[in-house]
């Protein structure tokens, strides 16, 4: 019988060329399988479906797992106000570690001696999809054949056109991942320190001017509503995709480090995850109290971190997830947004667990809490170790 190989499909350069070796070279019953999590058009899927077949795909397989990225990492994402090094929303980092999960889940059922992906030496998806092959299906053995065979991209080229395959695999000026969270931009421009990418490199452009208001309503954290319009969590994300995207709303350029210890810098447009963090995090400092604010910034560091670093299957996501969700009890309310070209302002909240509008007191007004000799002991009280550090301090200097 065949070997079975299940290749981790995107329909590039790459892919293209794991099909064509491992099914002309190896003879092998080779699987593509496309991974969709929101990033990828009907049509799209079509096209990519007809070349893995001309490439000598066996089967052709498309997974949407859309609902279960969102409901089981981008919700977390979002309670924890996520952006790595305060600008990055994990678009792709986070998208790979759920691709790479539902690959090996697929090759574990359909008993597959190989899975195969094309990624080089050089990144963190090789480290991503890896560790999840390696822990969800250990008995099968991942081959990397671009990365083993040391491949450039023009020495794939002109194996795939000895081939017989005269497709146009011309390198695009930009790379362009696109996905629900964020779509991510990297040209010449991000090899650098200093450029910064031009407006046209950028996939959704400016088409509205005139400033608009939309209201998100959330209710324990999940987003529920727009402009009081109920739907699900997935088709809001799109939707405001959508519209801050004809503002050209979610730019940004994210300088991090990788997993191998480089640094990489990509640009990247996210509309829907920046206004909906940015939403979100307004209507948390309303409603939570300050040691649950700062209990859950560490938390949320640490589950991004090990989400981008492909620690996604620790216990201890599951125990920060469980602390996230717990965290979430009070935020449920609108928050009111003005979108313009290139930025949002964020216009304020309406709660019932607004802690602004405790009847206790208003900050800087009155309260009916204590009184004046109350505030003259708690601030002496307050003040006291401090009193006391100062002291020894004028002591020693005597």
């Amino acid at each position: 019988m065949k070997k079975k190989a299940i290749v981790a499909y995107s329909g590039g350069l790459d892919t293209s060329y794991c099909v064509v070796n491992l099914t002309r070279e190896e003879n092998w019953e080779v699987h593509t399988v496309i991974v969709n999590s929101g990033g990828f058009s009907q049509e799209e899927l079509v096209a990519i479906e007809k070349r893995a077949y001309e490439l000598g795909s066996t089967k052709h397989e498309v997974i949407d797992i859309t609902e279960r990225y969102y409901h089981d990492c981008l919700r977390y994402l979002l309670f924890g106000n996520i952006l790595k090094n305060n600008t990055y929303p994990l678009s792709v980092s986070a998208e790979r570690m759920f691709q790479a999960l539902a690959i090996a889940e697929y090759a574990r059922q359909e008993n597959a001696d190989y899975i195969v992906h094309g990624s080089t030496g050089a990144g963190n998806d090789q480290v991503r999809f890896d560790v999840a092959f390696a822990v969800i299906a250990p008995n099968v053995e991942i081959i990397t054949p671009i990365r083993d065979q040391k491949l450039s991209r023009q020495a794939e080229i002109e194996y795939l056109q000895n081939h017989g395959f005269e497709m146009s695999w011309e390198k695009a000026k930009y790379s362009i991942n696109r996905g629900i969270w964020g779509t991510s931009v990297g040209g010449v421009e991000t090899l650098t320190s200093r450029q910064a990418l031009p407006e046209s490199a950028y996939p959704t452009q400016l088409s509205k001017t005139e400033p608009s208001q939309l209201e998100i309503t959330f209710e324990k954290g999940e987003p529920v509503a727009l402009n009081g319009e109920k739907m699900d969590a997935v088709a809001l994300i799109q939707k405001l995709n959508e519209l801050g995207g004809a503002y050209a709303i979610g730019r940004d350029t994210h300088v991090g480090d990788t997993i191998l210890g480089i640094k990489g810098r990509v640009g990247f447009e996210a509309p829907a995850a920046l206004l909906l963090i940015k939403a979100h995090h307004l209507l948390e400092k309303h409603t939570l109290s300050r040691w649950q604010q700062l209990h859950k910034e560490p938390v949320a560091t640490w589950y991004g971190t090990l989400l981008h670093e492909a620690q996604y299957l620790d216990p201890a996501m599951r125990d920060f997830e469980a602390f996230l969700t717990s965290s979430q009890a009070r935020v449920s309310g609108t928050v009111f947004v003005e979108l313009r070209p290139y930025h949002f302002e964020l216009l304020g909240i309406e709660s019932k667990y607004d802690m602004m509008q405790s009847k206790v007191a208003t900050y800087g007004e009155e309260n009916n809490a204590w009184d004046s000799r109350d505030a003259r002991g708690f601030i002496k009280i307050f003040g006291n170790q401090l009193k006391i550090h100062a002291s020894l301090q004028d002591e020693q200097a005597g």
